[in-house]
């Protein structure tokens, strides 16, 4: 198991992918910290009710913390789907199974690697994020760290990177082609899905019963960020949000282990 993972690991760090995709989210974790600090610290009297943010310190700590991951998921959603599609592609996988015969085993190497891989990105992020946003922060005149409760979300961003790579490895294996479990994924992920939401909150039931259980919503509600004044729709508490993503995770990851320990490969 240890070999099978290693050898995980050593794919991925072995490309110039990673380093890339570590720049991307660094980048990524200070410039939208910056951008979500000056925006949540600015008096909103002057803007009309529908545009206001609704949150406290804590709350809006939060959302410069964690507002790269609105970018960094989709990073790491694409890792996932390469982690296997590459695979696939390039016909790798044939001599991976051969190297380690047991599937269940291969597989369960991927999972681990893309959990630890999602976390390590998670990590990079809230490098920039923290470092940029921390300073932005102090000098609009908030606490950086007003509560403990700030630490606990900088975990879950961890957590969240890796559901969503776990999400990515689902869609790679039951999409086998490449590009399109890419267009697809990133197409639902990141302009449908939101769409749908949009869409569904002016419908009460909707917004209440559909809307707080889409990935994105979940992964809004583990962060604990602000909302929007005129946001209809009801967010989970952080628990339920992760219990949701990670549901999505184990059933898409899930159908796509079960997939691959069943299908013929040549």
């Amino acid at each position: 198991m240890i070999a099978a993972t290693r050898a995980e690991f050593r794919k991925f760090f072995s490309t110039r992918l990673w380093w890339g995709m570590a720049l991307a989210m660094l980048i990524a974790g200070a410039l939208f910290a910056v951008a979500f600090g000056f925006l949540l610290t600015q008096d909103q009297s002057a803007l009309p009710p529908e545009q206001r943010t609704v949150g406290n310190a804590e709350q809006i700590v939060n959302s410069v913390y964690t507002a790269g991951l609105s970018v960094g998921y989709l990073l790491t959603l694409t890792i996932g789907i390469m982690q296997i599609g590459s695979e696939y592609r390039h016909k790798t996988i044939t001599s991976t199974f051969l190297a380690v015969p047991k599937r269940a085993r291969v597989m369960l190497a991927k999972v681990i690697s893309l959990l630890a891989i999602g976390a390590l990105y998670g990590l990079i992020s809230l490098v920039g994020s923290v470092a940029a946003g921390a300073v932005v922060l102090n000098a609009r005149g908030v606490d950086p760290f007003p509560s403990t409760d700030v630490l606990r979300v900088l975990a879950l961003s961890l957590l969240v990177l890796g559901l969503w790579a776990l999400i990515g490895l689902g869609v790679g294996i039951l999409i086998p082609n490449q590009v399109a479990a890419l267009l697809i994924a990133i197409g639902v992920a990141w302009i449908v899905e939101p769409l749908a939401g949009f869409g569904l909150s002016f419908w009460d039931w909707g917004a209440e019963h559909i809307v707080p259980y889409l990935p994105s919503s979940a992964t809004q509600a583990m962060v604990g960020g602000v909302q929007s004044g005129g946001a209809t729709s009801t967010q989970l508490e952080w628990w339920a949000g992760a219990l949701v993503l990670a549901g999505y995770a184990v059933v898409l990851a899930g159908l796509g282990i079960w997939r691959t320990l069943r299908s013929d490969i040549s």
